[in-house]
């Protein structure tokens, strides 16, 4: 439980503020029957095109999700309302299916979630992430995961049966060496060490894994990169790859505020160094810059990841998944086949 704190919605024409101490939030969950579930994304920043979030909103509540400002367009806010107030969309799995079933789908990699985490606690409740790659298996799709979730380990059988069949990669999201430390930031994920467990499971069921560090916040955690990578080496990485810290919208004064409550300490710097790689600016909405930094400090992050990745024998930048060969088909082959099988996120 924690106190509501919602920046100011700028889509709002009213903003209310509290007299007192705010009260404290408690979760609630908003079922949704959704018009569709497969989405296309066209940034030339994401270099993945299809992408399945079964939710909206997420426990996770990490204080820098880029995603925050989402909530905003349901009249909502980008603080504690973005991980206390979740939506699930209850017929995902059917809606994907009906999707995939075209005989115009051109079997492209399918990537869980773009948005919000889709292991999130409640989907050990609602398995509409699972349901949703027994229909990828089902039509020979490929996937790929970006999680912080444990829960992931439940469907390690499934993934490995994926990975064979049609292709499957799982990243990691672990910014992180230090539990303590990630608490402050991450604050409703499993910490560090779960995540690292959870991918040596995958790994030794035969699922391939990789590293996400994301994201990289100046000042803060750059300095564990060394220890992240070795980390995931260790528990099977095969991949691994990196953005910066991104402040879109409300995702700033949030953030901010965060930060200076639990580790007020470190907050000034963390600032500083966020505005040096921003030449002068809290955040760069910029095609090709928003996912990096620029300058000096930057480069010197970069060159860190590269080494120490090297180091400890880690690919950087992401590996898409492998499928095997592809029986003969009478799907209709995709209009570009050169823009199939993309990575997961760009090095």
């Amino acid at each position: 439980m924690r106190r509501v704190r919602n920046p100011r919605n700028p889509f709002l024409s009213t903003h209310s503020e509290w007299l007192g101490p705010a009260p404290k939030v408690a979760t609630e969950v908003y079922e949704e029957r959704a018009k569709s579930i497969l989405v296309s994304n066209d940034s030339p920043d994401i270099p993945f095109r299809w992408s399945v979030n079964p939710y909206r909103g997420c426990q996770h509540a990490c204080t820098y999700c880029y995603a925050r400002p989402t909530h905003e367009y349901l009249g909502l806010g980008a603080g504690t309302d973005f991980e206390s107030k979740i939506t699930v969309k209850v017929n995902a799995p059917e809606l994907l299916e009906r999707a995939l079933a075209r005989s115009s789908w051109p079997r492209d990699e399918v990537v869980f979630s773009g948005v919000t985490d889709c292991y999130q606690p409640y989907e050990a409740v609602y398995e509409l992430t699972r349901r949703c790659l027994e229909v990828c298996l089902r039509h020979d799709t490929p996937i790929g995961i970006v999680t912080k979730g444990y829960l992931i380990v439940r469907d390690c059988e499934l993934l490995a049966t994926l990975a064979r069949q049609a292709g499957a990669m799982v990243y990691m999201s672990i910014a992180f060496a230090d539990d303590a430390t990630a608490r402050a930031v991450d604050v409703g994920a499993p910490p560090p060490s779960r995540r690292f467990e959870a991918m040596r499971q995958l790994h030794d069921a035969g699922v391939p894994v990789g590293l996400m560090l994301s994201p990289v916040i100046p000042g803060l955690n750059d300095r564990e990169i060394p220890a992240v990578l070795e980390r995931a080496a260790a528990c099977g990485a095969r991949a691994a790859t990196f953005t910066a810290l991104r402040l879109p919208g409300s995702v700033q004064e949030y953030f901010r505020a965060q930060l200076a409550d639990a580790m007020p300490d470190a907050a000034r710097r963390v600032e500083a160094r966020i505005q040096e790689m921003r030449g002068g600016q809290w955040t760069d909405s910029r095609f090709g810059h928003r996912m990096r930094g620029d300058g000096n400090y930057w480069e010197s992050i970069r060159r860190l990841f590269a080494i120490s990745a090297r180091r400890f024998g880690v690919q950087v930048g992401s590996a898409p998944p492998k499928p095997p060969a592809r029986r003969a088909t009478s799907r209709k082959a995709p209009r570009d086949a050169s823009t199939t099988q993309l990575p997961l996120f760009p090095e």
